[in-house]
């Protein structure tokens, strides 16, 4: 029987709900340093994050002097 590595990244994100938590896994999103490179909008496109996500997300973020990308 063959062993399949199905380690993760390793992540700095908050406790934020589990369908958001996979919705950012499903999109490649494990480090607070990405969300620099999306918006707030395309964020809230992702099924599975919603407004309380982002809200957690906008405060660790703020915590670190990052923001996401602005709307362009």
């Amino acid at each position: 029987m063959s062993h399949i590595d199905q380690t993760k990244p390793e992540s700095d994100l908050p406790k934020i709900g589990q369908p958001a938590l996979r919705a950012l896994s499903n999109a490649g999103i494990y480090r607070l340093e990405q969300f620099t490179k999306i918006t707030e909008a395309d964020l809230l496109k992702l099924h599975g994050v919603g407004p309380k996500a982002v809200r957690i997300l906008i405060e660790v973020l703020k915590e670190k002097g990052l923001s996401f990308a602005k709307q362009g």
